[in-house]
């Protein structure tokens, strides 16, 4: 009779601990980089833990461009949907049709604050028409990173470079001198520079390259750089590719290259371990205006936001889940440490773990981002967008930076080619 008295409480226990496990409620999260789903993973325990919440998160992991066409499946179906995604601003356009497949956070956002604890210009990047369908995680700021020893070595100081004017004649000299080339770049900055100068792909009113003549000179700019071998495309095109940081970077091909919070936070330390301590990081150079003022010394550039997706019938614990995501000090402060990006949540920017000489640059990120946070130019939303980016990403930049054609005539292409997609206006 003892030994029962012993084993019936067990039984009861364990009865209960799989009945709740078997019974816990799932959400299901699809991210669109590997990189991120440990963290997402480990987001889940510990919104359990705090919230006391029986909840699981099922986290589901696609590639950048694989994630948007499994979910654009899955609404046009109906089958599968998920109750989160994680989206990119490049590709948040595509969804965004009369009726979005996701949810319009709007007031949600504004009963918890999030609306003024968020970097508004990055809030702005997931709105459309005003409404809120995402939350950012990250800043996403540009800056420019360079290698400090090979900067001593021909007596460049990082304050040589305020404006693109200054990189060409600095490069120039470089290039006459020794033979180095200064600078890498490709097709994905030419909406960065877009609005360093003070425009974008599309006004508020939706017309294609408001200002014709900066798009111009834009390339113009690049091209004659290019030309002169200042500012150079990688061997394969994309300053993304795993063999630019093993050769270009690590060879001392290029001396600095521009890119976002996360460019350096994720892929340097992942594709150029062994360059630890040789890079730093500093305001990217800009233009002057009519009045010589320097324009914004960075932009931002893609950067991952939050949806709940409509057809998800959990919406009430989803936005739970996203809104500790993004209020909870060690969501914010993981986010970072871990090597995927600088919060966009300007509370998070007081923790010391953030503002603290990162390991491999040898100096705060924080800081230098913090400072920037305020120069950073507006991003205008629209449906056409994504196809923008990467039209002239894939058809326009490259050729305007080999000489195969000239910028004037990339202009007229790329305005006709949208206006014949039946999308430009």
């Amino acid at each position: 009779m003892k030994s029962n008295k012993i084993l019936f409480p067990k039984f009861i226990v364990l009865f209960f601990t799989t009945f709740s496990s078997v019974n816990a409620e799932e959400l299901v999260i699809w991210i669109s980089s590997f990189q991120d789903q440990v963290y997402y993973e480990q987001m889940g325990e510990m919104y359990s833990t705090k919230t006391k919440s029986d909840v699981t998160i099922n986290v589901k992991a696609y590639g950048f461009r694989e994630m948007p066409d499994k979910l654009g499946v899955a609404i046009r179906s109906g089958q599968g949907i998920p109750d989160i995604v994680q989206l990119d601003e490049t590709f948040f356009g595509v969804f965004l049709n009369e009726d979005s497949p996701f949810m319009d956070l709007t007031k949600k956002v504004k009963a918890s604050g999030l609306d003024k604890d968020l970097h508004p210009k990055r809030l702005d990047v997931f709105s459309y028409k005003g409404k809120i369908y995402g939350l950012p995680q990250s800043l996403s700021a540009m800056v420019l990173y360079y290698r400090k020893d090979l900067f001593e070595e021909y007596d460049i100081e990082p304050a040589d470079l305020k404006t693109w004017d200054d990189v060409a004649e600095i490069g120039a000299q470089l290039q006459e001198d020794q033979g180095q080339r200064l600078m890498a770049l490709d097709g994905t900055l030419f909406d960065v520079f877009l609005r360093q100068k003070g425009t974008d792909l599309f006004d508020q009113k939706g017309n294609f390259l408001p200002d014709e003549g900066k798009a111009l000179e834009v390339l113009e700019e690049f091209a004659e750089m290019s030309a002169a071998q200042i500012t150079v495309m990688p061997d394969r095109g994309s300053i993304f590719d795993p063999v630019f940081f093993s050769g270009d970077l690590e060879t001392g091909e290029v001396l600095c290259v521009p890119g976002a919070d996360w460019y350096g936070l994720d892929l340097f330390q992942q594709f150029a371990p062994g360059m630890k301590g040789l890079w730093g990081m500093m305001p990217l150079p800009t233009w002057r205006n009519d009045k010589g003022e320097l324009g914004p010394r960075t932009a931002t550039f893609a950067g991952q936001g939050l949806m709940i997706c409509k057809g998800s019938k959990k919406k009430k614990k989803s936005w739970d889940f996203i809104e500790f995501v993004m209020k909870d000090k060690e969501a914010n402060a993981e986010r970072f440490l871990q090597g995927n990006s600088f919060p966009a949540y300007k509370p998070s920017w007081k923790d010391p773990r953030l503002l603290g000489k990162h390991e491999y640059f040898e100096q705060s990120i924080g800081e230098l981002l913090i400072t920037l946070s305020d120069e950073i130019p507006p991003v205008v939303v629209d449906p056409r967008r994504p196809q923008a980016i990467f039209m002239m990403q894939e058809n326009y930049f490259g050729s305007v930076m080999f000489g195969a054609l000239s910028a004037k005539d990339a202009i007229k292409q790329y305005k006709d080619a949208m206006k014949n997609s039946g999308r430009g206006r």
